[in-house]
């Protein structure tokens, strides 16, 4: 007998990144094509990359850390006032340390 499949489904980087930014609740039949371009803690990252962390193919946190911060330029959103390349670009040279839990 097979088991029955999950109750919930878990959501994608996205919807957590645009929860970050805290920004105020819109109609959704009435105002399209926002713009999601708010500031975002590193802290609040690593949180997202945390709860991404068990369908992540990254071996540690920080490469999902980084997978996160490719959503988030995607996005269009900046980490603590910078872009997230520049950001990545911190964390590849070691200026910025990911702990690993």
């Amino acid at each position: 007998v097979t088991p029955p499949p999950p109750a919930g489904v878990a959501p994608s980087a996205s919807p957590l990144l645009v929860k970050c930014p805290r920004e105020p609740v819109r109609d959704r039949k009435k105002v399209k094509n926002i713009k999601h371009d708010g500031d975002i803690t590193l802290d609040e990252v690593i949180d997202v990359a945390r709860k991404m962390r068990e369908r992540s193919m990254a071996r540690k946190l920080e490469g999902t850390v980084k997978e996160i911060l490719g959503t988030a330029r995607s996005l269009g959103c900046t980490i603590n006032g910078e872009t997230p390349a520049d950001t990545l670009e911190m964390i590849n040279d070691g200026d910025i340390v990911i702990p690993e839990n």
